[in-house]
This record gives structure tokens, sequence and C-alpha cells, in this order.
């Protein structure tokens, strides 16, 4: 197979991970025998320098034409200290997620063998822990009508869904959950909102269509509280987009490391596969990012956006492999111990090519 990926790296640490996960794509090409094709394209600060837009008609055009899309990060300092900009990089990403119809967001959170004691949680909680977060990405109050109003002092959020935008992530929830192991957490706050009372309508009017199903509600507050009581007792989660947001950044501390978490949106046009972390600017250009998060994103666009099973377990076992060795950045290594970035992504590329799978 001959795939054509559109890379955009952004901005902060977004081009030094990225590299890291391109060599790790171009690896497992080779190994399988599937060509593969980078185009890059401007998102973010760097597109807004260039052009004065977050997200150019040229990165879309690229998008579209593409297999899949590979996303490093977007943030700048310099934009996030200015409260009166009108653009920011973070609405290039939004704007590229609602143009793609990118409506979920997959967050799969699962424990390492060699980092559990690292996770600020006991290792009984947290050994074991393998779920999947099924995020809402183009609705709700990021997208709905806001504004200001009583000469400034007055500011509004309006969140908003429709049952059609309920019942897509709703399904896609579902088939993930009979593909895993059947059981399905609906979180909302249908106690206090009338969005989250729909959604969970809705949720009992489908549940009867996978009978296979185990399907459970919890509010928010206690879904937050639980992921860290017994993160073990979940299989998929889903919800809007703001407490989902919320949420898996939470569920990022269980592996011990946001280093560690990739994503995938996925929706009416071409995929988006991206590491959850930020743009972290002050590490940039200083080749000490951790680029695990941005190599598994990788695993998870052969396994989602070409069906590749094999190639994306590769991928894992390689990274895997690297923490088995300790060949990782300084935030996961033991005192003095700590590889570049460039050092893990060539350690994992060369593993990828030789490791027995």
């Amino acid at each position: 197979m001959n795939y054509n990926i559109a890379l955009l790296p952004g901005d902060g640490i977004g081009p030094e991970v990225t590299a890291q996960a391109v060599k790790a794509v171009e690896a497992v090409c080779r190994r399988f025998g599937h060509g593969v094709r980078f185009t890059e394209g401007l998102i973010g600060a760097a597109a807004i320098e260039r052009c004065g837009n977050p997200y150019p008609e040229e990165t879309h055009a690229l998008c579209l034409a593409s297999d899949a899309v590979l996303f490093g990060a977007v943030g700048d300092p310099r934009y996030d200290n200015d409260p009166t900009a009108k653009v920011r990089p973070e609405q290039g990403l939004l704007a590229m997620r609602k143009r793609l119809g990118l409506y979920a967001n997959l967050r799969p959170i699962e424990t390492f063998a060699a980092l559990v004691d690292r996770s600020p949680l006991k290792r009984e909680r947290v050994e074991g822990a393998d779920f999947l977060y099924v995020r809402e990405l183009t609705g709700g109050m990021y997208f709905g009508e806001k504004g200001r109003r009583d000469e400034g002092d007055t500011a509004f959020d309006t969140c908003v869904y429709s049952r059609a935008e309920v019942e897509r992530i709703l399904a896609l929830a579902f088939t993930y959950a009979e593909r895993r192991r059947r059981h399905l957490t609906v979180v909302d706050k249908a106690n206090v909102l009338e969005t989250s009372r729909l959604w969970r309508q809705v949720a009992r009017e489908m549940a009867p269509r996978y009978p296979d199903v185990q399907v459970d509600y919890m509010y928010v507050d206690n879904a937050a509280m639980q992921l860290i009581r017994e993160p073990k007792a979940f299989d998929v989660l889903v919800t809007e987009n703001t407490f989902g947001d919320i949420l898996t950044d939470e569920a990022s501390c269980i592996p011990g490391s946001m280093g560690l978490l990739a994503s995938a949106s996925i929706g009416e046009h071409t995929s988006l596969f991206e590491p959850i972390h930020g743009s972290w600017p002050q590490a940039a250009g200083k080749n000490i990012a951790n680029p695990l998060a941005a190599i598994l994103s990788a695993a998870m666009l052969f396994e989602y956006a070409f069906s590749r099973a094999e190639e994306g377990r590769a991928i894992r076992a390689a990274v895997a492999a690297s923490l088995d060795a300790g060949v990782v950045t300084e935030d996961l290594a033991a005192e003095g111990k700590a590889c570049p970035t460039t050092e893990v992504g060539d350690w994992i590329a060369k593993q990828i090519k030789t490791q027995r799978l």
C-alpha cells in the first residue's frame, strides 16, 4: 500500500516530536512493504506568522487530499499573554476539527509495566488499567454562541447539542465498547444541565440496539473522582466536549506521564492523530521533549486510519522496549540517564526494523 500523510508539526515542541513519529512511520512502512509520502502544512502560530490565518486554506486542502493527518501541537505564549488577540493558534485546531468534521476524539489510557510505579496513584490502583475515552469534539460550549455584553462586564458561552450530534458520537462509543469489554459509561450532568438530559435520553433510547453492552450513567463530578479511585473499573467512557477535555487530561496522570498519551480524531473526512500534550514552548529547540505520545499516535494512525493492526503493534512493541531499556527523555529517566528526543526516535525506528514480532 502507498499512503499520503499530511504532516502538521505546528508550534513549540510539535516539530521535534512529529519528526520522531515520522521516523517510526517510515520504519514500519519499510518493514511491511508500504510506500509513504509526507507533505507538510502550516497550522497554529506558525501559520499566523506566515499568512495571518491559523488554519490556511492550503492546509485544509492538503488534509482533504491526504489519507491521514499527523499533527504536533499549537500554542504560543505571545498569544497566551495577550487577552486582546483576535487571532489565536488554538483557533486553527478548532477550525480544523470543525471543517474536517472530526466529531470524535479517541484517547486510550493504558499503563506500561516499566512505568507503573511512576504513576502518582498506587500500583494496585493503576496496574492493568486499560480504557478508552470517546469525547465529542465539534459541539458544545466550545462552538456555541459566545460573547460579552454590559460593556464587556458580562460574558457568556452557550452549550448546544442536537440529537443528531449526540446520536453519532454515542453510536461510535457503543461500537467500540462492543469491540472491547462491552461496558460503556455515559458521563453527563443530567441533574443540572438540559444538554446532559438530552444525552442521557438519547443514550437510553439507543442502548437496546446494543444488547451485549452493559451501560451505566455517571455524573461528571463522580466520574472525576472514580477515574482516580478505581480506574480499572472503566472500559469505554463517552461524554460531551468540555467534560471530555477536562476528564481526559485528568486521566493522563494514570500512566505516569502526559508524554505517553496518544489520540485520534475521526469523523466525516480525513482522520487526525496527535499527542495530547501541548506545545511546551519553553522546551522548544532543546531536544528534551518526550516523543513517545507522538510515536504512539502514529501507531493509532495505522490502526484507525489504515486498519493495519500489525503495523500498530510493531510501533507499540518498540515503544514498550524503549521504556524497558531506559531509552527515554528526562521526564521519564532515572537521574543522569536521560536521552535526547532525537536519540529516542532513532532507537525506536531501529527497534521497529529489527524486533521479532
